[in-house]
């Protein structure tokens, strides 16, 4: 498991002051000023966050150390990570995205279908991103309870319940 946890991205400048445009991906979006300081990805870098104001899909920010729009502008893109420790726990049947990544697939009977590359969630829940080998291209599974009846973090995998020839044979 991930020791930090992407909680938010900078999408830009907000006005000619140094406030950036926050994106929260947390699932109470204000709490991402109670985690900092946040790092970026490669954490080289780091700030400390104040929200100063709701605006259009997301937060008007200041950063620590960004005190004008081109500063404000080179962060673009940057995501934030917060430290696992500072986040909440999670209920049993939720969990962070991070943590499911790299997870291997099995069917119900024990096969293996792949592993997850990555976790999308375009407005209507969770979907998987499912490697593996003889796959020409990935698998978009749903992540739900119905399709996903067991996650098992300790041991590292995932069992699915995919309809009959979802994941054809690797042969």
């Amino acid at each position: 498991m991930s020791d930090r946890i992407c909680v938010g991205a900078i999408a830009g400048a907000f006005g000619v002051k140094g406030e950036v445009r926050l994106k929260s991906f947390c699932a109470e979006p204000d709490a991402i000023a109670t985690y900092g300081p946040l790092s970026s990805e490669d954490g080289k870098s780091s700030w400390d966050l104040r929200i100063t104001r709701q605006v259009k899909n997301g937060f008007a920010a200041r950063l620590s150390g960004v005190a004008n729009k081109d500063a404000a502008d080179a962060l673009r893109g940057v995501r934030l990570f917060a430290p696992r420790e500072r986040l909440p726990d999670l209920p049993d049947d939720e969990y962070y995205h991070a943590d499911l990544i790299g997870l291997t697939v099995l069917d119900t009977g024990g096969t293996e279908l792949g592993r997850v590359k990555s976790v999308l969630n375009h407005g209507a829940g969770d979907i998987l991103e499912i490697t593996g080998p003889g796959m020409k291209q990935p698998i978009l599974y749903p992540f739900t309870m119905a399709a996903v009846p067991t996650v098992d973090l300790a041991s590292g995998r995932i069992i699915a319940d995919p309809p009959d020839g979802l994941f054809s044979d690797p042969e």
